[in-house]
């Protein structure tokens, strides 16, 4: 039979989904695949040399698993490739049942009977019989344009409705504009939104590809109070130009994209760099190998590692976060009976990862690094949530990373300074504007909080800035006001600022309406 057989070659392939399929099936590790003379294609068994005519890896598949089939089953198969192979067969078979499922659930009367035939109950439909007999003869029905066209029209007066209730804010309290750049292959994307206390909405999407993205041009003299961009050097510009012709409008950069430079940069030291290295492999090692992977997912509790993102830096430190919590999980599977009997506890690809898992120091780093970038996470996810006004948390946030790094490292300057001045270098050179001083300060949920409050001259110096440069008319006025809401005095007194304004809702309308205030005095 060796004479009647060649190597199989990949010029023979056929390009059908099927073929392409069957490629990355995992029963092509215990096969291999030749061809007769006559150009016929065989798959042989290399535990037990059987043939399988045609091709068809399923059939192999059934052999390996120990299924009575065309082959028969194979006797000298290892476990643990038996039990994967059994695995495989068990998730073919609940994808096809699922997908009949669904395809019963979109076809309730069958393949040739419309899904809305009968869906109606006995008597709904006279209503509409005698609506349509009313009309009476020659009355031309609406074709499917006139009816799509209709329905997005009553879409966009929808939608049109929402954002003329949001311009009514922008008209009270003012808004903040802002602006989202991104390139593509083809062109150059500028997209603008605009912010209230009531919601965001998207205002316009600009082709920037014929112009050059420079500062005068990204200088929009719009009646806003605030304006947020990305913290390069183009948008970075634009602050002085809004400085000098337009008094009244604050800006500041993204604090999502400062924070994300910030998870970047701690991600390119060297120690963390490694850390996330071993943590990959580790993470390959089981993705990699699905008989591992079905044994620690039988494990009670179970929750999928999370793998790190290449375009989202805070995604890697998410990851080693998710890893640790399987630690235990990934030792025991390591220690376990049934992964050294296997062959994996053999192979020499796999000895890195195992002496990984088995690493204490390794998993300790882990939860250095985790315990590290949790202050910073949260303050992330507070900048990055839609449904609550967030400037008033920076200051206090970003006060808040910086303690929490020195407390875990017992206040160690040797071990948190190489962290710290990552993130001081980001807070001072893009973050810290007087705005977010001036909203700190005008936040209940900090100014009522004495015990805890920042007193230090860089924040009353920032709020003093802002009304020397933003208010040109009426200071001694805001400055009474400003004493008031300090000293809890008149309106401020009341016992809706101990509830809603302390925990730190609605103190965004008051800074907006402040803001929009001045822009009437310039």
């Amino acid at each position: 039979m060796e004479s009647n057989l060649t190597p199989f070659s990949g010029q023979y392939l056929t390009t059908n989904s099927q073929s392409t399929r069957s490629k990355i099936d995992l029963a092509w590790e215990h096969v291999s695949k030749e061809r007769y003379a006559n150009g016929r294609k065989v798959l042989i068994c290399l535990y037990c040399k059987k043939i399988a005519k045609g091709g068809v890896i399923h059939k192999m598949k059934q052999h390996l698993a120990g299924v009575k089939g065309d082959i028969g089953p194979c006797k000298s198969v290892p476990p643990d490739v038996k039990f994967q192979m059994e695995n495989s067969l068990q998730e073919f078979v609940n994808s096809k049942k699922a997908t009949q499922e669904a395809y019963d659930y979109r076809n309730p009367y069958g393949p040739n009977m419309s899904q809305f035939e009968g869906d109606m109950t006995e008597g709904e439909e006279e209503p509409m019989l005698d609506a349509i007999f009313a009309i009476g003869p020659r009355y031309k029905g609406p074709n499917y344009h006139q009816l799509w066209v209709n329905l997005l029209k009553d879409a966009k007066k929808e939608v049109q409705l929402i954002v003329n209730s949001y311009r009514v804010i922008w008209a009270k309290v003012g808004c903040t504009i802002m602006g989202d750049g991104w390139t593509d292959n083809r062109q150059r994307l500028i997209n603008f939104l605009m912010y209230c206390s009531e919601g965001i909405s998207f205002v316009k999407s600009v082709d920037a590809s014929d112009i050059v993205k420079d500062a005068t041009n990204l200088f929009l003299p719009l009646n806003v109070v605030h304006k947020v961009t990305d913290n390069v050097t183009n948008y970075v510009a634009t602050e002085r130009l809004i400085s000098q012709k337009h008094k009244h409008i604050n800006w500041s950069p993204c604090a999502t994209h400062c924070l994300n430079l910030i998870f970047k940069d701690i991600g390119k030291m060297d120690n963390v760099t490694e850390l996330v290295t071993r943590a990959s492999k580790v993470t390959i090692f089981v993705y990699n190998h699905v008989a591992l992977l079905s044994w620690l997912r039988k494990k009670n509790g179970w929750i999928e590692i999370l793998r790190p993102s290449a375009t989202r830096f805070a995604a890697t430190f998410i990851a080693l976060k998710s890893l640790h919590d399987h630690k235990h999980d990934l030792q025991a599977l390591v220690t376990s009976k049934f992964f050294v009997d296997s062959r994996y506890s053999k192979d020499n690809k796999n000895k890195v990862a195992i002496s990984i898992i088995l690493d204490n120091i390794f998993w300790n780093d882990c939860l250095i690094v985790v315990n590290l970038m949790s202050p910073l996470m949260r303050l992330l996810r507070i900048v990055d949530f839609d449904e609550r006004p967030s400037m008033g948390y920076v200051y206090e946030g970003m006060y808040r990373v910086r303690l929490g790094i020195k407390k875990l490292f017992n206040y160690n300057k040797r071990l948190y300074k190489p962290y710290i001045e990552i993130i001081k270098q980001h807070w001072n050179q893009q973050l810290k504007k007087n705005i977010h001083s001036t909203a700190y300060w005008s936040n209940p949920c900090f100014q009522y909080d004495q015990e805890n409050f920042c007193n230090k001259s860089t924040v009353i110096g920032g709020v003093m800035d802002v009304i020397g440069q933003k208010v040109l008319k009426g200071k001694l006025d805001m400055m009474n006001e400003m004493k008031l809401f300090r000293d809890r005095l008149g309106s401020f007194g009341r016992d809706v600022y101990s509830s809603r304004e302390m925990n730190g809702e609605g103190y965004m309308d008051t800074v907006h309406h402040i803001c929009k205030s001045w822009s009437f005095k310039y």
